[in-house]
């Protein structure tokens, strides 16, 4: 399962319940803040919350706000400096401050506007909220092309637009339980992958070597297609067996996955470009292939070539092809 935060769906059924219900966004930062912009509150018109924007140090005032904000059904924006102490406290080493957006919703976010962003958000589409004081709140869905890559979100050059990036969870799919993959899997978690691992051989792709993690034991490229492959996908093939690897591929090519990495040496690559283009891929699409996968950093060993393909990855995510 996707791990995705509820935090907008938390406050839509808050609403929805009579509750009451306000959302809190970072708009801002200076400095060492303790959360990133665009990161939640939700709260609950009886005080409930879900979320974080600052890790603790002020959520008790902001918490005090909104309640005042849903009661007044009115936006605020709010300034707070984080000191040194109660930074240190949530695992920093310096102060900061943070500017947060607090928006009660029916009354200033529409709710019509917040069931769109859940339904987007379930359906694994990238939206961006255009918000701020003042603003036409809205969903977009394009314009934002660096904002979705980066997944940042920030005022726009006016100052007081402020866009909300809403991208699916990372996901990463890995075909061939190898040793490679059990490096490459707690690795990818920790970078906020999504992983999957995919191979029919049960002995490979057991809970044993790879404990909680989803398995799938069927051919890769029917695996894909019951997965789902998007934007925000990348595929990692590890296994070395063209009757594996190449039917994966030809799925993943046709798909919009980010990023799309295959073991073997440019020898085996070679072979590789040739059965695919026997298929009928044209020399475009075979490109997309990182292969041999990973950065060359001199890597030895599976734990280090499993970095190597992470780095690539992540390269590839944040600055492109």
């Amino acid at each position: 399962m996707d791990r995705f935060d509820d935090i907008p769906e938390t406050a839509l059924a808050w609403h929805r319940a009579g509750k009451g219900a306000a959302l809190a966004t970072v708009v801002q930062t200076w400095g060492s803040a303790p959360r990133r912009v665009g990161s939640q509150l939700a709260i609950s018109g009886e005080g409930e919350i879900a979320g974080s924007v600052s890790g603790g140090c002020v959520e008790g005032a902001v918490v005090a706000e909104a309640l005042d904000a849903i009661e007044g059904a009115r936006p605020v924006m709010l300034e707070y400096g984080v000191s040194d102490g109660d930074a240190f406290a949530v695992g920093l080493a310096c102060g900061g401050t943070i500017r947060v957006l607090v928006e009660p919703v029916g009354a200033v976010m529409p709710e019509a506007v917040l069931a769109e962003l859940v339904a987007a958000r379930a359906a694994r589409e990238p939206v961006a909220y255009v918000t701020g004081l003042d603003a036409d709140r809205r969903l977009e869905r394009t314009g934002h092309a660096e904002r979705f890559r980066m997944d940042r979100s920030g005022f726009e050059e006016d100052g007081e637009s402020f866009v909300a990036i809403h991208n699916p969870p990372l996901r990463l799919i890995v075909v061939g339980a190898v040793h490679i993959a059990q490096a490459l899997v707690p690795m990818a978690h920790i970078a906020g992958f999504d992983p999957v691992i995919v191979d029919p051989r049960e002995s490979f792709a057991s809970a044993d070597r790879f404990p909680g993690e989803r398995l799938i034991h069927d051919w890769p490229d029917e695996a894909l297609r019951a997965v789902g492959v998007d934007a925000r996908t990348a595929l990692v093939l590890l296994t070395h067996d063209p009757k594996l690897d190449d039917p994966a591929l030809e799925v993943a090519l046709a798909a919009e996955c980010f990023y799309i990495g295959a073991l073997g040496s440019t020898r085996t690559h070679g072979k590789r470009v040739e059965r695919l283009t026997s298929r009928g891929l044209s020399e475009e699409r075979i490109a997309r292939i990182h292969a041999p996968i990973g950065l060359d950093i001199g890597a030895a060993g599976p734990a280090e070539i499993a970095v190597s393909i992470l780095a690539e990855m992540l390269r590839v995510l944040r600055r492109g092809a």
